[in-house]
């Protein structure tokens, strides 16, 4: 059987460039693994593809749905799986780029199916929650109900903690518990597990720095004030939470200077390349590669063509 290829590591670190390398050398189709290229008019400060990029090498998962739309990691597999399943009846390999680690995690070990609805009285009940303590003050409430979830999911992220609050008033158990009970059968196919590490975290950083204000240069400030004429956008959505949206929507709204914005974005983009970094570390069954080495295309084919699951 043919295998699936995750390409993993933090942001910045060439993910996409090594996976248009293998496009030109083998038969191969990109499946964008990305939270954040989902989204349509969200170009810039996501670092999309160009379209030169994707004439070359057409991604799959990218531009699939509105800013005010809510994607979840159950609706990111079955596309996945899908995109996965055509590539192999056409006799090609899917490349899984990205740094979405909760997306490549649900992949791998499946999802949770059935999970409870809540009530609209608590669903009700947590938005006021959300409107009253802010963020902060949710997250503090799950850590006291369900310390086990609160372990194990983005705090920062107020949707993941309402559903998992949602879950508990719901049901009196961990969703995590649940998780683990009703997790989907786990896929068929082979995988192959690269991660991309910079070998220096200094230029690492570096490379965050540059590409950010290379994105203000690129009018990232504009597109977001388009954004912003859509009635339908706020603050909250996942969407506007990406790094450097909220930054930017936070300046628009009169909360920091621009100077300030171009700090808080970038130190946000390490922090996200720093979570990304802790996540892989932790990550079974992995082949690891300096991203910063000129060869590194080089050393991954001579990886992937000893690989018995790889086409010869």
């Amino acid at each position: 059987m043919l295998p699936v290829v995750f390409i993993m590591g933090p942001t910045a670190s060439g993910k996409t460039g090594l996976a248009m390398d293998l496009v030109a050398r083998y038969p191969c189709d990109i499946i964008s693994v990305d939270s954040a290229l989902i989204y349509r008019g969200m170009d810039i400060g996501t670092a999309k593809p160009t379209a030169a990029e994707l004439a070359a090498a057409p991604h799959q998962l990218i531009d699939i749905v509105e800013p005010e739309d809510v994607w979840s990691a159950a609706a990111f597999c079955a596309a996945a799986t899908a995109h996965i399943e055509h590539s192999h009846q056409n006799g090609r390999i899917p490349l899984l780029v990205g740094g979405t680690m909760m997306y490549f995690k649900a992949l791998l070990d499946g999802m949770a199916t059935g999970l409870p609805e809540a009530t609209p009285e608590v669903r009700a009940t947590l938005n006021t929650h959300l409107d009253t303590q802010g963020p902060e003050g949710l997250a503090d409430y799950l850590l006291t109900l369900d310390p086990l979830c609160a372990d194990r999911i983005d705090l920062n992220n107020p949707q993941r903690v309402i559903r998992a609050l949602e879950v508990f008033l719901t049901t009196g158990r961990s969703i995590t518990a649940l998780w683990d009970e009703q997790k989907a059968p786990i896929h068929p196919w082979p995988i192959i597990q690269i991660a991309l590490n910079p070998g220096d975290r200094a230029q690492l950083h570096q490379r965050i720095e540059q590409r950010f204000r290379k994105m203000i240069a690129d009018g990232f400030e504009q597109e977001v004030v388009r954004l912003r004429e859509n009635p339908r956008l706020h603050a909250d959505l996942p969407a506007i939470r990406s790094v450097g949206y909220r930054q930017m929507w936070d300046y628009l709204d009169g909360t920091y200077t621009y100077e300030a914005m171009i700090e808080r974005g970038i130190i946000a983009t390490r922090q996200l390349a720093k979570k990304q970094l802790t996540w892989l570390r932790r990550w079974p069954d992995i082949q690891w590669f300096d991203s910063m080495d000129p060869q590194l295309t080089e050393q991954v084919c001579q990886f992937l063509i000893k690989n018995e699951n790889w086409v010869q």
